[in-house]
């Protein structure tokens, strides 16, 4: 008899033989990958058999609902999960368990708001590179991702370029906060390398955090029609629309400039940039640690008196603008030194959540 309080799993479940066992709970998803074998799942169990598979810390997640995702190559959805190790599997169902995934990379927040608006349960890039789950299957797969010198961030370039994804449709929104520039195209020439090609790709208006030249009491203050230009993004995705956002010949020849001078941080092949030279930790620094959490380079750690950084950056900002006591700050100087900007719709602990690369 089932307990009366049931969580509905569904799973990517074939496995191959030699995973170690590692189990990850990031917000309402469980990640789980199997030693060895293969199960399949798609059923309401209790909360007495998810302490069985995932421990005891896994199972007080279970008081809210969770999804199950693995790395694992094919998603099934056959009927029963059970304790019986001896249970022979039973033949893969046709239609795709999964309707929609959505990727997301998030220095601020701004992405992250972006992902939750288009799926339940996004999935961070920076935690599935970590955990090296690259392989994916449903019915629509996106990206959201923040325009870096009108490329995408460099860790978002590698996944795609790493990842194993089938669905029936891609979709990408790329956001931006003051000029998109080739953007669209670069996205576009990036995963057709891959051998992805994408229905839709869009942009959106956002605020600007790049701190150098922005000062986010300013940015704060402008509306961008936000909500307005997401709802109608999102509105175009779930009909599945085929659209692939022009770009102004004026925004083509500035990144061919570009591409020929090949100097500064933002090159043709990607963000060339050191933490240890783009950042000073001030003696405002109380060693509290979010720097370290944010961080999805793992360039940060506490040493004896403060923090410390070093390391191949992805000029995301976060750690900048998540310190509390603004004790990082821009070599290079700031547009306004006293002003910082997360997202309203993003907590802290959300964006910790999808960039920790501790453990």
């Amino acid at each position: 008899m089932r307990d009366a309080h049931t969580d509905r799993v569904s799973a990517y479940a074939r496995c191959a033989y030699g995973r170690k066992i590692d189990s990850r709970i990031y917000g309402s998803q469980i990640k789980i990958q199997l030693h060895k074998g293969f199960i399949q799942m798609n059923e309401k169990i209790s909360r007495r058999t998810l302490l069985k598979l995932m421990g005891t810390a896994a199972g007080a997640a279970a008081l809210a609902p969770v999804t199950f995702l693995t790395g694992c190559k094919k998603e099934i959805s056959p009927d029963k999960i059970n304790d019986n190790s001896n249970a022979q599997p039973e033949p893969q169902a046709k239609a795709m368990a999964t309707k929609r995934i959505v990727f997301y990379f998030t220095g601020t927040g701004n992405c992250l708001y972006v992902a939750k608006s288009l799926s339940d349960n996004p999935v961070s890039i920076p935690q599935a590179m970590k955990l090296n789950q690259l392989e994916y299957e449903a019915e629509e797969i996106g990206f959201v991702y923040p325009v870096y010198g009108m490329m995408p961030p460099n860790i978002v370039r590698k996944f795609i370029q790493s990842a194993k994804l089938k669905a029936i449709y891609f979709f990408a929104v790329a956001t931006y906060g003051s000029r998109q520039g080739n953007a669209v195209n670069i996205w576009n020439e990036i995963t057709k390398a891959s051998g992805y090609s994408f229905d839709y790709i869009a942009t959106l208006l956002m605020v600007d955090n790049w701190l150098p030249a922005f000062d986010m009491d300013e940015q704060k203050k402008m509306d961008k029609n936000i909500p307005q230009n997401l709802d109608k993004i999102k509105a175009a995705i779930d009909k599945r629309e085929k659209f692939i956002e022009p770009v102004p010949e004026d925004a083509v020849e500035r990144w061919n400039k570009r591409k020929e001078e090949n100097s500064g941080p933002f090159r043709g092949d990607g963000v060339h940039a050191k933490a240890e030279e783009w950042f000073t930790i001030t003696d405002r620094c109380v060693s509290c640690g979010i720097c370290v959490r944010v961080c999805p380079r793992a360039n940060y750690k506490i040493d004896v008196e403060h923090a410390a950084t070093s390391g191949e950056c992805e000029l995301c900002l976060a750690c900048v603008h998540a310190c509390p006591h603004k004790a990082i700050q821009l070599t290079q100087g700031e547009k306004n030194p006293n002003a910082r900007f997360r997202n309203p719709n993003v907590k802290l602990n959300e964006i910790q959540r999808a960039n920790d690369q501790r453990g």
